[in-house]
């Protein structure tokens, strides 16, 4: 009997320290706080709108203390100043930034190169691509549009600059510099073995687990399973990256020409100049960030000049054509001529049509209304016909036209009954003359 108490408070005393432990664990556990991770995507070109997500969600990430912010990209290129600015955020970023080429056939193209060697982490997805860096300086200043010796600077700063971010980050900076000199592009795996980037992942899950123990500085990264949150885009950066495309800009130029052309075809209308006005600044102000063509533009103002001139001018539809193919090709040309900021050619040949039947026949119409002569008021009874009702010379007779008794004065003496023609109009006096009688 003794024997067995002596076990069951063995047994007792077991199963409470095995509670004690296991609620300490679980008590530990809940007070260790959750590892989060922020992830962003940036699909499509790199602008000023992109820029400024970036440098949000790494402000954001940092407000709520996550381990690293996880940036998805998949772009074809953009922007020289909307680089640097990225660039300069990844490196002032109090937390480890992740660039991460994805999904599985992405690229990092042009600025992508830079933003990925920028990143604390440079990863990418298996079978996708890297290289070709070659961003658009913004505001019409692009390298297809300069001088061989402007051409040959930009080259050269470009490729100083790649090389100054793979340096800093421990990448190979002769890689880099191809791709900029020689628009050197490879794929993820040789990207790894070239130590380009630091690693490949499938997936966001492996990759954090791939960055789990890293070491930044005094920071070491345990995300292995770490809760990630998306930052969203905010509606203000989607409706900028919305608007911050060169078809955007082409048709905002349109209505702006629409509204104001049709304004000053007819005055008085108000509405569609107003629209034509709010569109014209919301374009300038697009254009003042994407890398404008000027020869694109001067096409642009040659199409409009030639479908004003063929509405007066006897040409039989000439200019029309060569307007036509003008605006055509100054559309295409109106943006940098690289694909990322080209303006497609199914949306500029519908807009090159629409514009050539508004000045045809919108525009044709009120200008032609403003050339004709007078047709309201008592100036319309001028080339008309009616019976004179008494003797009509020098002194005075009268007529009568529209309903109304009118005096009437004649160079020459008609007849009573006789057909006269209204030549003027002086005040209440009408001037008129037999109908066959030359002036």
């Amino acid at each position: 009997m003794a024997r067995r108490l002596t076990q069951l408070a063995v047994a007792t005393a077991t199963a409470a320290l095995l509670a004690t432990s296991v609620a300490g664990d679980a008590l530990a556990q809940a007070d260790q706080p959750t590892v989060r991770v922020s992830h962003i995507q940036i699909k499509g070109a790199i602008g000023p709108a992109t820029a400024g997500y970036i440098e949000r969600a790494i402000r954001t990430a940092a407000a709520a203390s996550s381990a690293a912010l996880v940036i998805e990209l998949d772009t074809p290129g953009g922007l020289l100043e909307s680089t640097k600015d990225i660039v300069q955020s990844l490196y002032a970023a109090p937390i480890a930034t992740i660039v991460y080429v994805a999904p599985t056939g992405a690229t990092a193209t042009s600025a992508g190169v830079f933003i990925t060697l920028a990143a604390d982490v440079a990863a990418m997805a298996p079978h996708t691509s890297i290289g070709a860096a070659h961003p658009v300086l913004a505001g019409g200043g692009g390298a297809e549009q300069v001088d061989d010796t402007m051409k040959e600077k930009l080259a050269n700063f470009a490729a100083s600059y790649i090389e100054t971010i793979a340096a800093k980050r421990k990448r190979n900076v002769q890689w880099a510099k191809e791709a900029v000199i020689k628009s050197a592009s490879i794929t993820a795996e040789k990207a790894l073995e070239l130590k380009v980037i630091d690693l490949i992942a499938s997936d966001l899950p492996a990759l954090l687990k791939h960055v789990d123990g890293r070491t930044f500085g005094d920071r070491t990264l345990k995300t292995a399973g770490a809760e990630v949150v998306a930052i969203p885009m905010s509606a203000r950066e989607r409706v900028f990256q919305m608007l911050w495309r060169p078809e955007v800009l082409f048709i905002l130029m349109l209505i702006a020409i629409y509204g104001i052309i049709g304004e000053l075809s007819n005055p008085g209308a108000i509405f569609p100049g107003t629209i034509g006005l709010v569109a014209l600044i919301l374009a300038l102000y697009l254009g003042a960030g994407l890398p404008i063509n000027v020869a694109g533009v001067a096409l642009i103002v040659l199409a409009l000049a030639l479908f004003v001139a063929d509405i007066f001018a006897p040409t039989h539809g000439a200019l029309t054509v060569g307007g036509i193919i003008s605006f055509f090709i100054g559309s295409l040309m109106l943006v940098e001529s690289v694909p990322e900021f080209q303006v497609p050619w199914t949306v500029a040949l519908p807009g090159t049509l629409i514009t050539a039947l508004f000045f045809a026949f919108v525009v044709g119409a009120g200008l032609r209304a403003q050339f004709l002569p007078g047709r309201v008021g008592v100036q319309t009874m001028v080339g008309r016909t009616a019976p004179a009702l008494t003797r009509i010379d020098r002194e005075g007779g009268h007529v009568f036209v529209e309903g109304e008794y009118w005096e009437a004065r004649s160079d020459s003496p008609i007849e009573t009954g006789t057909v006269v023609e209204i030549t003027g109009i002086t005040g209440l006096t009408l001037t008129v003359r037999p109908p066959s009688q030359e002036t």
